[in-house]
């Protein structure tokens, strides 16, 4: 079910011009963890799930691939 969530995660980040590392210490994460978000060797829990989503004011089922819009 995940599988577009770090396509998704990166294009955001990407989006706002910040690094793995800028993102990470915005939300509070470690850069390592947030790193294997983005490379699909982690999945995020659902309250994580949910800072990502309004963060980048999109919602869970677009950030996880199981919608478009």
């Amino acid at each position: 079910m995940l599988e577009k969530f770090e396509i998704r995660l990166k294009e955001l980040r990407l989006e706002r011009g910040m690094t793995q590392a800028q993102l990470a210490n915005e939300l509070g994460l470690n850069s390592v963890s947030y790193l294997r978000y983005e490379k699909g060797q982690r999945e995020p829990s659902i309250s994580l799930l949910i800072v990502f989503a309004k963060y980048f004011d999109v919602s869970v089922d677009y950030l996880i691939g199981y919608r478009d819009f």
